[in-house]
C-alpha cells in the first residue's frame, strides 16, 4: 500500500514540475525535456552495456538514424531534391506520429543488428574501437551524402521539420485549455515523459525476465553462459538491436523537439556521455540509470549559473563554457571516488 502511495505522489509531482517551472522560465521546463530525453538514450544503452555487458561507444549513431529518418519524413528536403517524390506527394511529407516512431525504433534496431553481427567475437577494449569507429562512420555518412545526390543536405543540416502531432494536438503550438497556456516545452514533457514511464516498465520486465537473466550471465561469463546451452550469438544480437530501439525512438522525438538536425548533435562526445550516465548511476541498474541520466544531463545547465559568477571572479580570463565542463568533471571524479559503483547501483546478488 505504502510503494502505490508513493508511486501517485511521484507520477502527480511529474505531472506538476513543467506548470510551476513554465512560469519561473521555459529553459528551466527545456532543460527537463532534454533531461528526458538522455534517460530514454541511457536506458537503451543499459540494455546493452549494463545487462549484457558489451561496451558500445558508438551507441549515439542510433540516436543519429532516428533523427534523420524523422528529418527526411517530416520535413520539405526530400521533395525540394527529388522531383519524383514532389510528384507524389504534392503537399509534402508530413509522416504521422504513430508511423515515424515505430519506423525510428526499426530502423534503428535493424543498424544495432547490423553493428552486433561482426562484432560477435571481440570483446573488452576491441568491442568498444569498433563500435567507436561504427558511430564516428556514421556520422561522417550524415557529414557528406549531399553530394553527387542531396540526401542529408551535408553540414548544414535539415531544418523545418513537423512538430509531432498527438491526438490532434500539435506539439509545435500552445494549447490553451481553459484558461491556461501550455507551450510546445511543457507539451514535449509529457510526451517525453509518457514513453520515459514505458521504457522505464519494460527495462524494468526485461530486468527479471529469462532473457534479461540470460545477458546478465553473459556479462558475468559468456564461456560458462555457452556451457549451459545460451545461444550467446542471438542473445548478444537482440541486445544491441533492443537496445538500439530506445535509440531510435530518442532521434526520433529530437528531431521534433529541434526542428533541425545536423551532424554535430552526433558526435563522439554525446555517446561517452551517454556511457558516463549508465555508469554513474550504476551499471545494470534501471532506478541508478535515470538518476544518473538526469544528473548528467541537467547538473551543466544549472552549473551555467556557477560558471558565470566564477568567470567574473576571474576577470572574464576563463572561458565560461570550459569552467562549466570542469565543474561537471570534478564532479563526476568526486562522486565516483565516493560511490565506485554508482550513486544508486543494483542490490548485492542482483547486480
Amino acid at each position: 500500500m505504502n510503494r502505490k502511495i508513493t508511486f501517485a505522489l511521484c507520477a502527480v509531482a511529474l505531472m506538476v514540475l513543467p506548470l510551476l517551472l513554465q512560469g519561473v522560465g521555459q529553459a528551466w521546463v527545456r532543460i527537463l525535456d532534454t533531461a528526458l530525453l538522455y534517460i530514454l538514450l541511457a536506458l537503451g544503452l543499459n540494455i546493452v552495456v549494463g545487462f549484457a555487458g558489451l561496451l558500445d561507444l558508438g551507441y549515439v549513431a542510433f540516436y543519429a538514424v532516428g533523427a534523420y529518418m524523422f528529418a527526411l519524413l517530416g520535413s520539405p528536403h526530400l521533395t525540394e531534391n527529388f522531383p519524383a517524390l514532389a510528384a507524389l506527394f504534392p503537399d509534402g511529407l508530413h509522416t504521422p506520429i504513430w508511423l515515424v516512431i515505430p519506423l525510428g525504433a526499426g530502423l534503428a534496431a535493424i543498424a544495432g543488428v547490423l553493428l552486433g553481427a561482426p562484432t560477435l567475437k571481440l570483446r573488452g577494449d576491441y568491442l568498444a574501437i569498433v563500435t567507436l569507429g561504427f558511430g564516428e562512420i556514421i556520422r561522417v555518412f550524415m557529414n557528406n551524402l549531399d553530394n553527387p545526390v542531396n540526401i542529408t543536405n551535408g553540414p548544414k543540416g535539415i531544418d523545418r521539420i513537423d512538430p509531432l502531432t498527438v491526438f490532434g494536438v500539435s506539439l509545435g503550438e500552445p494549447w490553451h485549455v481553459g484558461g491556461f497556456t501550455l507551450p510546445p516545452v511543457t507539451l514535449h514533457y509529457y510526451l517525453f515523459l509518457g514513453l520515459v514511464v514505458l521504457a522505464v516498465v519494460a527495462c524494468l520486465r526485461l530486468q527479471d525476465s529469462r532473457l534479461g537473466r540470460a545477458w546478465r550471465a553473459i556479462r558475468e561469463d559468456e564461456i560458462a553462459a555457452k556451457a549451459m546451452g545460451l545461444n550467446t550469438r542471438n542473445l548478444k544480437l537482440l541486445a544491441f538491436g533492443l537496445g538500439a530501439t530506445f535509440g531510435g525512438v530518442a532521434g526520433v522525438l529530437f528531431a521534433s523537439f529541434q526542428g533541425f538536425v545536423s551532424p554535430e548533435s552526433f558526435s563522439l562526445q554525446e555517446s561517452i556521455m551517454v556511457v558516463a550516465m549508465v555508469v554513474l548511476g550504476g551499471l545494470g541498474h534501471v532506478p541508478g540509470v535515470v538518476l544518473g541520466a538526469f544528473l548528467l544531463a541537467a547538473l551543466p545547465e544549472v552549473l551555467r549559473h556557477v560558471a558565470g559568477p566564477l568567470q567574473a571572479a576571474t576577470g572574464g580570463r576563463l572561458d565560461a563554457a570550459i569552467l562549466r565542463q570542469l565543474l561537471v568533471a570534478l564532479a563526476m571524479i568526486g562522486i565516483m571516488l565516493a560511490r565506485p559503483r554508482g550513486l544508486w547501483p543494483a542490490p548485492e546478488g542482483k547486480a
